[in-house]
């Protein structure tokens, strides 16, 4: 096991260097959304960790905030106290959100906290249990309006839909600038049409699909993206990776990326008004060559497999890679795509043969880890043309050329 762990790592932190050429040059990176802590689910952030991958992958600030703690009743006090350490400790590179339990005194906690130095709000409706027509999120809203720090609600998987809720509280209460977490995937078509073009609201990008973050690119501006990874759920570097290929596919240029990476948040942070939203960016349709569409297939079945340590019992890990195999001219990608899966396909093998829990959590988190870089590959590939279609391109061109001479002669 130690073995294949250490190939899949090194392999993971190939991609890692990697990084410095898909970033703007001297581009600065805020990460919105990152977890201190541990949680009930059994993940755990810590301090150190976070450090680390900040320096490493040049993370100047985070906004951060609590995991959904053992301890967190009553009104999560005792875990807010811990982030309100964790940002002192930090000297301002952790920038401490105060998270809130409505069922439990949740604006004496906020403003024990924002008096304490929080700098805003996070509310998770599928944790804490309610829903976006609660009457008791208003006097929430009033104090983040009043007091004008930022609001970050989950809005990833779990809920029902959110976006009229939301948009009704945004409409009473504009002073408090809001952030919807995971790109607002729960409820993305009609998070749009209440929220493209609105300033002050924010989606950020920690989501594990390609193809959710392509959607969020065709739908809000570039000034309403703010970068996120969702420590310690959100790895590197494929967070990163993810938020920079399908930025690229969509068309954002250099000014757009700076604003998403680090840009829109340090305003947020500042307390500065949010800039006007630009028209989006990302396209109407998606293309894919057909290869990468088997492979995107075959590795969004084997997701939930890994998410819920099963084995993999379907074999398709073995379908994507016997995909990799297609003679479409993609060469270099379809090879790096074949190296993650082998690694993954290792890996996955043994999760049947450790009985450890903490064992099997490793296995499944770095095989899922290749599988992922492996998916961001297949869904946002190299534009470059492949050699087979520039030699088709070139046949045709000639062809063209001999019936024009014909035609003129």
């Amino acid at each position: 096991m130690d073995e294949a762990l250490a190939r899949a790592q090194a392999l993971v932190d190939e991609y890692g260097q990697e990084l410095a050429s898909a970033l703007p040059s001297g581009a600065e990176i805020f990460d919105a959304h990152v977890h201190l802590g541990q949680d009930i689910d059994g993940f755990s952030g810590g301090y150190d960790d976070l450090l680390a991958l900040n320096a490493r992958y040049g993370i100047s600030r985070c906004f951060m905030f609590c995991l959904d703690e053992p301890d967190r009743h009553p009104a999560f006090r005792a875990a807010n106290d811990r982030t309100l350490a964790y940002a002192k400790r930090s000297g301002g590179v952790l920038i401490p959100f105060v998270r809130l339990d409505l069922g439990e005194q949740p604006i004496e906690e906020a403003i024990r906290c924002l008096d304490l130095g929080a700098r805003g709000i996070k509310l998770h409706p599928r944790a804490q249990r309610f829903l976006l027509n609660d009457e008791r999120l208003a006097p929430v809203f009033a104090l983040a309006a009043e007091r004008r720090v930022p609001i970050l609600i989950h809005g990833g998987r779990g809920l029902p839909p959110i976006a009229s809720e939301l948009a009704a509280l945004v409409d009473r209460y504009p002073e408090a600038q809001l952030i919807i977490a995971h790109g607002g995937i729960a409820d993305l078509p009609a998070l749009a049409e209440r929220f493209a073009g609105k300033a002050g609201v924010f989606f950020d990008t920690s989501v594990w699909s390609p193809i959710d973050l392509l959607s969020v690119f065709r739908v809000f501006s570039p000034e309403q993206i703010v970068y996120a990874s969702d420590f310690p759920y959100g790895q590197q570097p494929s967070s990163l990776l993810i938020a920079l290929r399908t930025a690229k596919a969509s068309g954002l240029d250099e000014e757009d990326l700076r604003a998403m990476l680090a840009g829109n948040a340090n305003r947020i942070a500042a307390g500065e008004p949010p800039l006007e939203p630009t028209p989006p960016k990302g396209g109407e349709t998606f293309s894919q060559p057909m290869a990468f569409a088997r492979i995107h297939q075959y590795l969004s079945m084997a997701t939930p497999l890994l998410w819920t340590r099963q084995p993999d019992t379907v074999g398709v890990i073995g379908l994507a890679l016997n995909a990799c195999y297609d003679r479409d001219g993609h060469v270099d990608e379809r090879e790096r795509i074949k190296e993650l899966l082998t690694a993954a396909r290792e890996l996955w093998r043994l999760l049947p043969e450790v009985n450890d829990e903490p064992d099997q959590r490793i296995i499944s988190r770095m095989t899922f880890r290749l599988i992922h870089l492996a998916d961001i590959l297949a869904v946002t590939p190299e534009t470059a043309e492949p050699v087979q279609d520039k030699r088709a391109r070139s046949k045709r061109v000639d062809k063209a050329k001999a019936t024009a001479a014909k035609l003129g002669a």
